[in-house]
């Protein structure tokens, strides 16, 4: 059975048309396909962090939109320097104690750029 992308709970990995990889701290909806936002997203420029991808969301796991192709990220054997990466990012929210934006304020970014999320 497909699973709604916005219903996985486990880091995503997005893997763009020239094949770089990344993963995604945050994922939203967006009329025009996904908008995602990068691993620490909020200590930089939103200008290069935010993210909109066109097109389609197809599939059930993996996704597919606009030439790239969406999967769980896998363990640092498949996926090892973004696995390194996310886990830095993981690290970072164990240690900074609260130095994470709360949801409400992630959603009203979203919303700046024209993601489909719910008015709190």
């Amino acid at each position: 059975m497909p699973v709604d992308l916005f219903s996985v709970e486990a880091p995503l990995l997005i893997r763009l048309p020239d094949g770089e990889k990344r993963v995604m701290a945050e994922a939203f909806p967006h009329p025009e396909g996904l908008l995602y936002f990068d691993l620490f997203w909020h200590t930089s420029d939103l200008a290069q962090a935010v993210h909109l991808v066109r097109g389609s969301i197809e599939g059930g796991g993996p996704w597919k939109v606009g030439g790239c192709v969406i999967t769980v990220l896998g363990c640092h054997e498949t996926d090892g320097e973004v696995a390194g990466e996310f886990a830095a990012w993981q690290d970072y929210l164990a240690t900074t104690h609260g130095g994470y934006l709360p949801r409400e304020e992630i959603l009203a970014v979203a919303r700046r750029y024209g993601a489909e999320v719910p008015e709190a």
